[in-house]
């Protein structure tokens, strides 16, 4: 199982990133994909989910209305426009496959991908 991040960089106050999370070695379209970030000194966030089908979305209330979370079934891949971005969206952004099943979930996690945003 591999998840793959990329896009990630240094961007100035109000610009845009687009991430992407290639997905290999599971069933892709069974999975829930989350995107989830992690600065220096804070815990993990949630920042975007969808579900398999891609028909349901979620979004922190600190990104909603900035940040658009999108998946390619075909592709095997999961992607997070940014936009509007600012200096407190610094973290590293890691990509996440979660399978909901009874007796216990299974999660697959991502290196990750680092954001800046600074002038």
């Amino acid at each position: 199982v591999q998840l793959v991040e990329s896009g990630g960089g240094l961007v100035q106050p109000g610009g845009s990133l687009r991430l992407s999370c290639a997905a290999s070695g599971f069933v892709f379209s069974s999975y829930g994909m989350r995107w989830y970030r992690q600065a220096p000194g804070k815990e993990r966030e949630l920042v975007a989910a969808i579900s398999g089908g891609g028909g349901s979305t979620d979004y922190a209330d600190s990104v909603k209305g900035r940040f658009t979370i999108s998946r390619d079934n075909a592709g095997n891949t999961v992607s997070l426009q940014m936009n509007s971005l600012n200096p407190e969206d610094t973290a590293v952004y890691i990509c996440n496959a979660r399978r909901v099943r009874i007796g216990g979930n299974i999660n697959y996690w991502g290196q990750g991908t680092q954001v800046t945003v600074s002038s």
